[in-house]
């Protein structure tokens, strides 16, 4: 039995609950995925990084600036280094067609939490000890992850989710780099970022390396998979 960790975050979560006017289509969910046993070479590399640039605050896509660009380029050389030892999967949700009341008994975090569950439950595999980790949020039900923590061991019988943990993202650097990875995703389903910036030259940067442009993949794509769910207004 090997030891599997993932690491989650959510992009853009308030567009399940506002009424404001959205600038932005998708809200997006995502989780890195590695094993145990290269945790810390992935840790050690980033710091590594973090020295030869003098940069130790928190790594987060909203932190990626023209005085930043060659770290950041470098922490995506780093991902891509781990081939398929280090995996990014999101899915991304249309808010606009989201049915809250007819699916979700009018529930915006149940709903979120039910796209959690979508993330994690294809990413499972027999026979694996799976230890989760997500960033903090704040439910109005404190248990969500314990139920979720249930949901899946009912789902996956033959293998063990050991345990779903809410970590404070600025103590976990891998909680981090998903951010950056979920924030590079939602930059291009979004197309929210603005030409000439330096998030552009990132997101350029990161598909020339990717060999492709983000968007939808098949369900067997490993190192970069993005599952567009196609949601309908009713059934």
């Amino acid at each position: 039995m090997q030891i599997v960790e993932i690491y989650c975050d959510e992009s853009r979560p308030d567009l399940f609950t506002t009424k404001c006017d959205k600038k932005d289509k998708y809200l997006l969910i995502g989780g890195l995925k590695l094993l145990a046993k290269h945790r810390d070479d992935i840790k050690k590399n980033i710091k590594a990084l973090r020295e030869k640039y003098n940069i130790y605050s928190e790594i987060r896509w909203n932190k990626v600036s023209r005085n930043k660009i060659e770290f950041y380029k470098e922490l995506i050389d780093i991902f891509f280094s781990f081939r398929d030892n280090l995996r990014f999967r999101c899915i991304a949700v249309e808010a606009e067609k989201m049915d809250l009341e007819h699916f979700h008994d009018n529930d915006a975090e149940l709903g979120f939490y039910k796209f959690y569950y979508q993330l994690l439950n294809h990413w499972i595999l027999d026979y694996n000890d799976y230890k989760i980790f997500t960033d903090l949020k704040t439910n109005r039900e404190k248990n969500r992850l314990h139920i979720l923590d249930n949901i899946l061991n009912n789902t996956h019988l033959y293998s063990y989710i050991s345990s779903i943990q809410a970590l404070p993202s600025r103590q976990v650097v891998l909680l981090q780099l998903t951010d950056l990875l979920l924030g590079l995703a939602g930059a291009r389903l979004n197309n929210s970022c603005k030409k000439y910036s330096a998030k552009t030259e990132l997101l350029t940067y990161f598909e020339k390396k990717l060999k492709r442009e983000i968007g939808p993949t098949t369900r067997e794509e490993l190192k970069f998979n993005v599952f567009v769910i196609i949601l309908q207004n009713r059934w």
